[in-house]
């Protein structure tokens, strides 16, 4: 068993089976529905379809990320089991959470001098977020002692895709002009979208129709996997209530990349991202070279 732990906030949108099998660790998001405050807790106390149907039905959402106070006292406990800290956390381009983390971090680490927290950005979401972690499982598992991962996390990367077949929830919190919305929406736009190097949701492609996102997001992904390097590697996907498109992009995976076949895995995005985005979005996480600007 290694002396350390590895940590991740819920917006890696996986299950909580999934993160206990896999012995991560885990800090919950806060969202509202028409000023009812929740956790993001991996949807235990809501379950996804209920969620979406709320939105879709006129409530207001909106999300808190984790305060100092929190995460001070979430990485004590492990602190004071004498075990160090790896926390990644949502893209900084997304979310400011990283600094509530450093900042408990950074008090932390001057009480305790035999233990200690490394908080990093991971850059990512959702999709991403979760494969990320599940990679960082995977190599502690292997033998990697606390500062080889420290030292790997540093230095690596993934990307994710997004697509999503609703414009809806973008233009309610303003990431689409209502115009350009009105517009996308009339000529049925999806359009396609991948988080950059500084770990902000970028537009990249848009495209009319399912067929036609899916058919990009797939030549995205081919393009990014660079000369079979990343190959064996896992590919998470996740979606908001909209499980068929996730499954078709994976069967679409699954036959261009034989050798990944069983190494797709679906999940629910959950309600910090999907607050944003609404239903009908797809999120894609892969290994492969490096991200664009």
């Amino acid at each position: 068993m290694a002396d350390y732990i590895i940590s991740c906030c819920s917006t890696a949108d996986v299950t909580e089976e999934y993160l206990k099998e896999k012995n991560i660790e885990h800090i919950c998001f806060h969202y509202y529905l028409d000023d009812k405050a929740y956790q993001d807790d991996l949807y235990k106390s809501m379950s996804p379809e209920a969620f979406y149907q709320a939105m879709v039905d006129g409530a207001m959402t909106k999300t808190s990320q984790v305060n100092a106070d929190e995460f001070a006292e979430y990485f004590r406990c492990f602190l004071e089991q004498g075990k160090n800290v790896i926390h990644l956390t949502l893209a900084s381009g997304i979310s400011g959470v990283i600094n509530s983390a450093r900042i408990a971090a950074e008090e932390l680490n001057e009480e305790f001098s035999d233990c200690k927290v490394v908080v990093f950005d991971s850059l990512t979401a959702s999709a991403g977020y979760g494969l990320f972690m599940d990679k960082l499982a995977s190599l502690r598992d292997s033998g990697y002692d606390f500062d080889a991962l420290v030292d790997w996390t540093e230095k690596h990367i993934q990307n994710t895709w997004f697509f999503t077949t609703d414009l809806t929830f973008f233009i309610r919190g303003g990431r689409i002009s209502k115009i350009s919305g009105w517009f996308g929406t009339a000529l049925n736009i999806c359009p396609l979208l991948n988080i950059n190097k500084e770990g902000k949701l970028i537009p990249r492609q848009k495209c009319r129709g399912k067929k036609l996102v899916k058919k990009a997001c797939l030549a995205a992904i081919k393009d990014h996997i660079a000369d079979g390097v990343y190959y064996d590697e896992n590919i998470f996907i996740t979606h908001s209530v909209c499980y068929d498109d996730a499954r078709e992009m994976a069967d679409m995976l699954e036959e261009a990349f034989p050798n990944m076949k069983e190494k797709v895995r679906i999940f629910d995005i959950g309600p910090t991202i999907g607050a944003h985005t609404g239903p009908g979005t797809v999120a894609i996480g892969f290994w492969g070279k490096e991200k664009e600007e």
